[in-house]
């Protein structure tokens, strides 16, 4: 029941925040022009982040490979690109459980199936932190003193030891404990499935899946105004701040309203309001056609192979 609370509560919040946002610099937003070259632009964007989601795909065969599941790149990148539009669905989880149906249809064991969707977003999440420990000191001030640098460091240290085997499959054991029912993983399966060496691999996949992303989100910006070298550590800072939030506070499907809300927060006092505004709500329109795109190219993708 609090949990249902706290998510009505979460919503409500960030519907109020952007509803005034938008409210505020109405004027402004509706004043803004796209040229050719900047439509031309929004394009690229929208290639880019679709390549993200393929990238990120490719990515989900390596986790179970970790696992020592040898499945079919193309297969399953087919399977994850089918299932990235589910997480829209209220509840955030649809996208993952039909992965592990997948999977498991395609003889993937059921722990192992379960524990690469879980392994996925925690290497995902990891490596938003390591972005935000980087770049993170652009979003409060352009210098910063020495013990905040240190800091950043031993922070950097703590998030890359979080993904070594000795801490995470302790992790990987209790989670599979409370997401996979017993009659479907024996006790001896759970043991086995433990992650033998550091997911440096994946780790660095997943890094590469957010700096697609993150350019992505800088060319929506960049086609609506001008960007500037200097800005674009901030801008990395931020987009991967406001993903990682998406990506963990509950009741957001999606991420839909969380990173919207954190990046205006994080980004309007750097750049004009207005221009904050309309490249965050064209990146929200351009995630989620891409992600159409890619369910519907998989699926034909998937049906010229079996005729």
């Amino acid at each position: 029941m609090m949990k249902q609370i706290l998510r009505w509560i979460i919503l409500g919040g960030t519907l109020f925040f952007l509803a005034k946002a938008v409210k505020d610099h109405w004027s402004e937003v509706t004043a803004i022009r796209i040229d050719a070259g900047g439509w031309a632009i929004l394009a690229i964007a929208t290639g880019v982040t679709l390549l993200a989601h393929v990238w990120a795909g490719w990515i989900w065969t390596w986790v179970l490979r970790e696992l020592n599941q040898p499945v079919q790149s193309a297969e399953f990148i087919q399977v994850y690109l089918k299932t990235n539009v589910a997480k829209y669905l209220p509840g955030n989880v649809w996208h993952y459980y039909g992965r592990i149906v997948a999977a498991k249809n395609a003889n993937v064991s059921a722990g192992a199936a379960t524990l690469s969707v879980l392994l996925e977003p925690l290497l995902m999440a990891t490596a938003a932190l390591i972005v935000i420990v980087l770049f993170g000191s652009q979003l409060a001030a352009a210098n910063t003193n020495v013990i905040v640098r240190i800091l950043q460091l031993l922070a950097l240290v703590v998030v890359l030891c979080a993904v070594h085997p000795r801490f995470l499959n302790p992790v990987i054991r209790l989670l599979s404990r409370l997401k996979v029912k017993k009659t479907e993983i024996s006790t001896k399966s759970n043991h086995s499935l433990v992650i033998k060496r550091y997911p440096l691999r994946p780790l660095l996949g997943e890094l590469g899946f957010l700096g697609l992303r993150s350019i992505g989100f800088i060319l929506t910006i960049f086609a609506l105004g001008i960007v500037k070298w200097s800005q674009i550590p901030l801008l990395l800072g931020a987009f991967s701040f406001a993903w990682l939030l998406g990506l963990v506070v509950p009741g957001a499907p999606g991420g839909l309203g969380i990173f919207e809300a954190t990046a205006i927060a994080l980004l309007q006092s750097h750049f004009p309001s207005a221009l904050v505004i309309s490249a965050i709500a064209l990146y929200r329109l351009i995630s989620i056609v891409s992600e159409i795109a890619g369910a519907v190219l998989a699926w034909l993708d998937e049906r010229l192979v079996k005729s």
